[in-house]
């Protein structure tokens, strides 16, 4: 076997990221573990200490625990999977990414390094923090007079939706648009590193704008 791609699931230190958002791609030189915005991790077989089997819940709460040395990553690193862990982790070694005897003892892969050194999130923080500033500011601008009791009903108006546009928008950008990929994410990151969540958050922020905008003009 050259290469190895499983789709499942994620966890992250605390984030997790449900099937079908992670994808696992591993061959005899790397282990990558994309998980869109929750974490996009690349491995050299130097990285790696162990990989073992995980089970929090049998068959939907099963996976592997990658156990690693790259110290910007958070330590728990767990991809979830439908398929025996065990089985995911002989296919892992059929590649030779475990392959003992031909681990380079140092990390050699300068790309690679990088991308390590820039953490695991493939969106730069000022951006992340810009956005949910931002995403909060405009929802207290619906909330606040709303616990005022200023306004009736439920606390749905233009700050809302306003909100949900720009985030259905930044998602079809990002989609779309390289000059804005490369405004919002870290240098060596591509569209793979976030079409699946992009793609989701498109469906679920147009699907609430819809129901709010029918929600406001049967309430009006």
């Amino acid at each position: 076997m050259n290469e190895l791609k499983i789709t499942g699931g994620a966890r992250i230190g605390m984030a997790n990221a449900t099937w079908p958002f992670a994808t696992l791609k591993v061959n005899k030189d790397k282990l990558e573990l994309n998980a869109s915005i929750v974490g996009n991790l690349v491995f050299q077989p130097s990285n790696i200490n162990s990989i073992e089997p995980y089970t929090q819940i049998p068959l939907i709460g099963q996976g592997i625990k990658i156990n690693h040395n790259v110290d910007s990553y958070k330590e728990k690193v767990i991809f979830w999977t439908f398929k025996n862990p065990q089985t995911v982790i002989n296919q892992i070694k059929q590649t030779g990414f475990l392959n003992k005897e031909k681990e380079p003892k140092v990390n050699s892969n300068e790309e690679i390094q990088n991308r390590q050194k820039s953490g695991g999130s493939p969106v730069k923080k000022s951006i992340a923090i810009g956005a949910v500033v931002i995403w909060n500011l405009l929802f207290l601008i619906d909330f606040i007079p709303f616990f005022q009791g200023k306004s009736e009903g439920l606390p749905i108006g233009n700050g809302i939706l306003t909100a949900l546009g720009l985030l259905f928008l930044s998602a079809l950008l990002s989609l779309i648009s390289s000059d804005f990929r490369g405004l919002i994410l870290k240098d060596g990151r591509t569209l793979e590193d976030i079409k699946k969540f992009s793609i989701f958050i498109m469906l679920i922020s147009g699907f609430m704008m819809f129901n709010f905008v029918i929600i406001t003009k049967t309430m009006n």
